[in-house]
């Protein structure tokens, strides 16, 4: 369907174009590669690492099965699923060349090449055929989509009858006050981190701004759901600071 070419969306607090929120985001995701690791140690304290070994424990991946990794650049969950499941095959795709070019450098060095295609291309218009794979994640990436229901929608597409969506991304904490505490850590400190970490307080400011943007657990689950998948359930993390949500292709 042709896209009203006035149409808005957010990039953080600003209103943009959607024609433009792409290489917006693109354009964040190439200043920040190099460091990206790190500063998600530095942000989470660590504990995104707990999150993404969480989001394993729930897929149980399989020797054999096709993933597609959509915005994986840095290959954090490909390796942990190949971790569990060596025999496995995994696709991982991002908008942007700089964070996968991070990721199949890190690929090389853990001996894991022959396992992993890296492929530059957009959630909401995969370069995939119909029933294609058997598994696809998306971790922290789907709040920077343009249209995440489009996204959504693609992800039903390419996976398998019998086939199973996992994304895990940022969400809200229950307790207002807890989120009043949250949010002034998150504007106040981690543009600062960005700042000194990867010299780039601008890029963090706009990832911090993309996390209250972003729909809440039901509203998420919905979408899910309009997107055609069935069982979809969700899982807080650390109080809901995160969120795993997961759907099957029946």
């Amino acid at each position: 369907m042709t896209q009203d070419k006035s149409s808005t969306t957010h990039f953080g607090n600003r209103e943009v174009p959607e024609e433009d929120k792409a290489g917006l985001v693109q354009g964040v995701f190439t200043s920040v590669a190099s460091r990206y690791d790190v500063m998600n140690d530095v942000m989470s304290v660590g504990v995104h690492r707990l999150w993404k070994d969480a989001m394993m424990d729930w897929l149980a991946p399989r020797d054999g099965q096709r993933l597609l990794d959509v915005a994986g650049g840095t290959g954090d969950i490909a390796f942990r699923f190949l971790k569990r499941a060596p025999e496995a095959q995994v696709t991982v795709l991002d908008l942007t060349a700089s964070m996968l070019e991070a990721g199949r450098q890190r690929a090389e060095a853990e001996a894991l090449s022959d396992r992993l295609d890296w492929i530059v291309g957009d959630a909401m218009a995969l370069p995939f055929a119909d029933n294609t794979f058997d598994r696809y994640t998306i971790s922290f990436g789907i709040r920077n989509v343009t249209r995440v229901q489009d996204a959504l929608n693609e992800a039903f597409r390419v996976l398998r009858p019998g086939g199973r969506l996992m994304v895990l991304e940022f969400s809200q904490l229950p307790n207002p006050a807890m989120q009043w505490a949250y949010d002034r850590y998150s504007y106040n400190v981690i543009p600062q981190m960005g700042q000194v970490i990867a010299q780039d307080r601008d890029s963090y400011q706009y990832l911090v701004e993309s996390i209250r943007k972003f729909p809440d657990q039901e509203t998420f689950a919905g979408m899910i759901r309009t997107a055609g998948f069935d069982q979809v359930k969700f899982r807080n993390l650390s109080m809901g600071i995160a969120a795993l949500h997961s759907g099957w292709k029946l």
